[in-house]
């Protein structure tokens, strides 16, 4: 029988105005990077992780002004608990999918099989299973477009619509601190373009665009941080895996 574990989540801070919050009871593998960042007149919380926990309550301590949280994408890992909270954004592709709990596109269906037993080394609560997983409807959530803007009133992200691994996949940009926040969209591992709304037509058109953006520091939704170093390496790489030849002698 697993543990019980509280708290669930755990914080690391990358300095004053940054922290990360993870699920380290949940498999390394799918665990999303959550992104808390400390504004003058408001705070940005960006993605939710499962939801299996309150993480309201876990991150009350840290919270000292209004709450902005934004999706990068619907996915269970990304969205889980989106609905404790009263402001909350999405891409307007995904915000029917958000608000209605759609089990398909938020990939948390027990039939997908994208949420098994064994990626859980602890539980959260007596009773848990994961056969019962499911993410609840966020219905008061907001719909974003590409070019609006998150601003915490010392500082503003832009939203950058970037489909490809889901198609209201979006990345946050700060350009004054070369700051960029990439959910899924990037990351240093294997970006998965074979889901459910994945297209990978679109996603050539991202990396393409990704290419041509300025930033010293790329802070995504799994794994670990980088530079534009590495953001251009993983880059040409989805890219040169991905682009199909134009012509048989390239082959």
């Amino acid at each position: 029988m697993k543990a019980v574990q509280q708290p669930w989540y755990e914080t690391q801070r990358i300095r004053d105005d940054l922290y990360c919050i993870t699920e380290p009871f949940y498999c390394w593998e799918n665990r999303a990077n959550l992104w808390l960042i400390k504004g003058r007149d408001a705070d940005l919380l960006i993605d939710t992780g499962l939801g299996v926990s309150s993480l309201k309550l876990y991150l009350a301590k840290l919270l000292d002004k209004p709450l902005k949280v934004v999706a990068s994408h619907v996915h269970f890992d990304h969205s889980g608990s989106c609905h404790e909270f009263e402001q909350v954004f999405i891409h307007q592709n995904e915000h029917r999918a958000l608000c209605t709990g759609d089990p398909q596109l938020i990939l948390s269906a027990p039939e997908l099989g994208f949420v098994p037993e064994r990626d859980f080394d602890a539980i959260p609560y007596q009773g848990f299973s994961a056969s019962d997983y499911e993410v609840r409807a966020c219905p008061h959530a907001q719909a974003l477009a590409h070019g609006d803007v998150i601003d915490l009133g010392d500082r503003a992200f832009e939203v950058m619509h970037l489909p490809g691994h889901s198609s209201g996949s979006i990345g946050l940009y700060n350009a004054r601190r070369q700051q960029f926040f990439s959910g899924d969209v990037v990351y240093d591992g294997q970006l998965l373009d074979d889901l459910e709304d994945s297209v990978v037509e679109d996603y050539l058109v991202t990396m393409e665009q990704l290419l041509q953006l300025k930033t010293d520091e790329v802070r995504p939704g799994h794994y670990r941080s980088f530079d534009r170093r590495r953001l251009t390496e993983l880059v040409r790489q989805y890219i040169d895996t991905r682009k199909a030849p134009l012509c048989p002698s390239e082959k």
